[in-house]
C-alpha cells in the first residue's frame, strides 16, 4: 500500500483504495495484461475495453480478482479516469483526493461550473449517463450551448450507445463497464478513428434535443442546407424550435407541435412503431379520387410521420379542428394519376376511418429529383380564407444549395 501511495497523482489508478490485492507492490505494470477478472467473462460486452483500460493504468480492479463492472461510478471517479486517460496535466493540490483532477478537467474544459456545484457533495454523487455524455463529447472537441444537445452529439459520434430499442437512460447511473467503454471511445476518436453508431439512440437523442428525429431517420429528404443555413451551427439547427407554436390572426386559435416523429416503414425494429396504431388499421389517400384509401401496410418503402400536439380553439365555428395541430411535410413528390391506383408518389395524409382522423402522414422514399424547389414542415390553421395562417418550422432548398 505504501508503494502505491508513493506514485504520482497522475499515475495513481482511479480506485486506489480498492486495488491492494489486485495491483500490489510486487505486481508490475508489465503484468497487467495477464490479469483476469472472475466477474468479467469472455463474452462480456465490455471485456475488451476493460482489459485495455487496465493495461493503460487508468482503472484497476477490486480485491479478490473482481472488477465489478456493474458498480456505479461517481462524478469524481469518472473525471479522474478521463483526465488520466487523455493525458491531461495534473498538479499536486492540497485537499480532497479529486481536487487536482477537477482542476485539470476545468483547465481542459471538460467540466464547467454551470454543470453542477464544485463541492464534495456534488463530486461524490453517482454520475449519470447524460453527464458522462457531456464530458465525453467535450473531450473530443465537440461544443454546444444547449445542455439537451450533448447526448445527441455523443450518440451521433458513437461515444454513447443506447440501452436497447432507442432507450437513452439519460438519468440512469453510469457503471464501471460503461465508463471504461466510453473513455476508450473517446481515445479512439482523439486518435483519428471512427466509431460505429446506434441509429435508434441517435434518433431518440435528436428527439429529446430538438423535438423531432427527421434528420436522423430521413436525411435524404430533409438533410439539405437552406438559403440562410450558414447562420445555424448545423443542418439540424435549421429546425426552428422557436416556430413550434402557431397563433392565428385573431388570437382565437393556438396550436403547439410538441414532437414530430419519423418512422421508417422498411424497418420492422423501429422502436417508434410501438407508439402508433397497428399499421393494418391505417390507410392513405382516403377520399382522393373517391377512393376508400390504400393500406399503409402494403407500402413499406416510405416513412410515417406522427406528431404530438396541443390546441386551444376559442372559435370552433371558424377553425374546424380534429383535435390535433395541422402539420405537413411539403415538397416531396408530385401528383400523379398513379396515386389513385395505390402508387404513392407524394406525401399523403393517413387515416383510420375518415380522412385526417389521426395525426399521421406518409412520405414516400424518393430520390433528389423527386424533391421540388422547397422542402418544408409547416403548422397551419384548420381553415381557409382571410383567417388562415401558417408557420414554417423548417424550410430547405435541395436544388439551390448544398
Amino acid at each position: 500500500m505504501n508503494t502505491l501511495l508513493k506514485l504520482s497523482k497522475k499515475a495513481v489508478p482511479v480506485f486506489l483504495l480498492l486495488a491492494v490485492s489486485l495491483v500490489s507492490s510486487s505486481t508490475s505494470a508489465a503484468k497487467a495484461d495477464s490479469i483476469q477478472f472472475s466477474d468479467v467473462p469472455a463474452k462480456h460486452w465490455a471485456k475488451s475495453g476493460i482489459d485495455t483500460a487496465v493495461k493503460k493504468g487508468y482503472v484497476v480492479g477490486y480485491p479478490g480478482g473482481l472488477f465489478m463492472p456493474n458498480a456505479n461510478v461517481t462524478r469524481a471517479e469518472f473525471i479522474k479516469m478521463i483526465v488520466i486517460a487523455t493525458g491531461q496535466s495534473v498538479e499536486e493540490t492540497a485537499g480532497k483526493w479529486y481536487v487536482s483532477y477537477v482542476n485539470a478537467a476545468e483547465q481542459a474544459k471538460l467540466y464547467v461550473s454551470s454543470d453542477f456545484a464544485n463541492s464534495e457533495l456534488e463530486w461524490n454523487k453517482t454520475i449519470t449517463r447524460q453527464e458522462m455524455a457531456r464530458i465525453a463529447a467535450r473531450a473530443t472537441g465537440l461544443e454546444t450551448k444547449e445542455d439537451d444537445k450533448w447526448m445527441y452529439l455523443a450518440t451521433k459520434s458513437g461515444l454513447i450507445s443506447g440501452l436497447g430499442a432507442g432507450k437513452l437512460g439519460e438519468k440512469e447511473n453510469t457503471t464501471r463497464a460503461q465508463s471504461v467503454a466510453t473513455v476508450e471511445r473517446v481515445l479512439t476518436v482523439k486518435g483519428g478513428g471512427k466509431l460505429p453508431t446506434d441509429k435508434y439512440a441517435i434518433s431518440s437523442a435528436e428527439l429529446a434535443w430538438h423535438k423531432t428525429n427527421i434528420f436522423t431517420v430521413m436525411p435524404e429528404i430533409v438533410g439539405y442546407r437552406g438559403k440562410d443555413w450558414s447562420r445555424y451551427a448545423s443542418i439540424e439547427d435549421q429546425w426552428r424550435e422557436d416556430k413550434l407554436t402557431l397563433t392565428s390572426k385573431d388570437n382565437k386559435y393556438v396550436a403547439t407541435l410538441h414532437e414530430l416523429i419519423a418512422i421508417d416503414l422498411e424497418d420492422p425494429n423501429d422502436p417508434n412503431l410501438k407508439q402508433i396504431a397497428p399499421l393494418g388499421t391505417l390507410k392513405w389517400g382516403v377520399g382522393d379520387y373517391g377512393n376508400p384509401g390504400h393500406p399503409v401496410s402494403n407500402y413499406k418503402k416510405a416513412y410515417l410521420l406522427y406528431w404530438k400536439s396541443t390546441e386551444k380553439n376559442d372559435a370552433p365555428d371558424r377553425y374546424f379542428s380534429d383535435g390535433y395541430a395541422q402539420v405537413e411535410l411539403l415538397g416531396v413528390g408530385l401528383p400523379s394519376p398513379k396515386q389513385k391506383e395505390g402508387v404513392l408518389t407524394m406525401s399523403e395524409s393517413v387515416s383510420q376511418t375518415k380522412r385526417g382522423d389521426v395525426p399521421y402522414s406518409i412520405v414516400p422514399k424518393v430520390t433528389k429529383d423527386k424533391l421540388i424547389s422547397s422542402i418544408a414542415v409547416s403548422i397551419s390553421t384548420p381553415n381557409s380564407g382571410y383567417f388562415y395562417s401558417d408557420v414554417y418550422v423548417l424550410s430547405v432548398y435541395p436544388h439551390s444549395e448544398q
